[in-house]
C-alpha cells in the first residue's frame, strides 16, 4: 500500500506535467509574438514574478502540512534554512542555473519559431542522461539508450519544419543564431541543474516544498539581480510589471506551477522520465496547433515521429524501473 502511492503520485506528476508543458510552450510563444500597444513585458520580470509565486505557493503547502499551524510552519523554516546554512547553500547552484535557464527559453521563444526551439530544446534529454550517469552513478542499458535515440529521432520527425510556400517567416541570421545559442545553453543547464536538485532531493528526507522555497529564495536574488542589471532602465522608467496582462500572468503562473511540477517528479520519479513527459506534450502542442490554430499540415513524418515516440516511452519504462529502484527516497 505504501508503494502504491507514490507510484500513483508519479504517474499523476507525469501527467500534469505532460499538461504544462504543452500549455507553457503555446502560451509563451504566443505572448512574445502578440502585437500590443505600448512596451512589451520584460522576460526578466516575468521570472521574478514566477519565483515569487513559487515561493507563496509552497509556504502554503509547507503550512497545510504542518496543520494549518503559522508557529510550527515558521520553527521548521527557520530550522532548516537558517540553522542549516551548508545545506541550504547547497541550492544556490542549481537556483543560478535555474534562472540562467528561464531567461534563456525567453530568448529562444523570442527568436526561434516554434518547431525549431521544441527539436532543439530535446537534447536537454541526452545532457540529462549524460549527466545523470557521471553525477548520479545512473546505469542505463543497451534498451535505454537505444530508447534515447529512438525518441531523438521520433520528436525530430514529428516537429520536422514543413517547406509550405504560405509559412515564410523571415528571420535574420543573427536572430537564429541567438535563438539557437539560447536553446544549447539552456540544455546543458537543464540537465546539469535537473540532476543536481535530484541529487539533493534524493539524499534527504525534507519535505520537497522546503527545498522549494530555499531553491525559490535564491532564484528571485538571482533573477532580481538579473532584472536590474539588464532591464534596470525600463524597469525605473515604466515599473516591473509593464506590458502585463491575461497571457502574461497565465505563463508567469504556468511557469511558476512547472517548477513544482518538476520537483515532484524528480522527487517520485527520475529526471530522464520527465524529459519524455516532455517530449508527449509535443506531440500534443501539434496537434493543438493543428486542430485549434491550423498553422499545421500533418504528414507521414509526423505519424512516423509519433511512433517512434510512444515505442521509445514503452521500451525505456519497462528497462527504466530496475535501474530507479537503485535510489532510496
Amino acid at each position: 500500500m505504501a508503494t502504491a502511492q507514490p507510484s500513483r503520485l508519479k504517474y499523476l506528476s507525469l501527467g500534469v506535467l505532460v499538461v504544462q508543458t504543452t500549455s507553457l510552450v503555446l502560451t509563451m510563444r504566443y505572448s512574445r509574438t502578440l502585437k500590443e500597444d505600448g512596451p512589451r513585458y520584460l522576460a526578466s520580470s516575468a521570472v521574478v514574478s514566477a519565483e515569487i509565486l513559487k515561493i507563496f505557493t509552497c509556504t502554503l503547502l509547507v503550512l497545510m502540512e504542518n496543520n494549518y499551524s503559522v508557529r510550527a510552519m515558521a520553527l521548521l523554516l527557520k530550522e532548516e534554512i537558517v540553522n542549516k546554512p551548508m545545506e541550504t547553500m547547497k541550492l544556490a547552484v542549481p537556483a543560478g542555473i535555474y534562472t540562467l535557464q528561464n531567461n534563456l527559453l525567453y530568448v529562444a521563444l523570442s527568436n526561434l519559431d516554434a518547431a525549431t526551439y521544441q527539436v532543439t530544446y530535446q537534447l536537454k534529454i541526452l545532457t540529462t542522461a549524460l549527466f545523470s550517469v557521471s553525477m548520479l552513478g545512473k546505469k542505463l542499458g543497451l534498451y535505454q539508450w537505444l530508447s534515447l535515440l529512438l525518441l531523438m529521432a521520433g520528436v525530430t520527425l514529428v516537429q520536422w519544419p514543413s517547406e509550405s510556400a504560405g509559412e515564410q517567416k523571415v528571420l535574420t541570421a543573427g536572430s537564429q543564431l541567438v535563438g539557437v545559442v539560447a536553446v544549447l545553453m539552456a540544455c546543458m543547464s537543464s540537465g546539469f541543474a535537473g540532476v543536481y536538485f535530484e541529487k539533493i532531493l534524493k539524499e534527504t528526507k525534507q519535505s520537497v516544498w522546503v527545498r522549494n522555497i530555499q531553491l525559490g529564495l535564491f532564484s528571485f536574488v538571482f533573477g532580481f539581480i538579473g532584472m536590474m542589471v539588464y532591464d534596470g532602465r525600463s524597469v525605473t522608467q515604466s515599473g516591473m510589471f509593464q506590458g502585463y496582462n491575461a497571457i502574461t500572468c497565465t505563463v508567469v503562473a504556468l511557469q511558476a506551477v512547472g517548477g513544482l511540477v518538476v520537483a515532484v517528479v524528480i522527487k517520485y520519479a527520475d529526471n530522464i522520465l520527465k524529459g519524455f513527459a516532455t517530449s508527449v506534450s509535443i506531440i500534443l502542442s501539434t496537434l493543438i496547433s493543428y486542430f485549434l490554430l491550423n498553422d499545421f499540415n500533418p504528414t507521414s513524418l509526423f505519424f512516423l515521429g509519433a511512433v517512434l515516440v510512444i515505442a521509445a516511452t514503452f521500451l525505456y519504462s519497462y528497462k527504466g524501473k530496475p535501474a530507479s529502484s537503485t535510489f532510496k527516497v
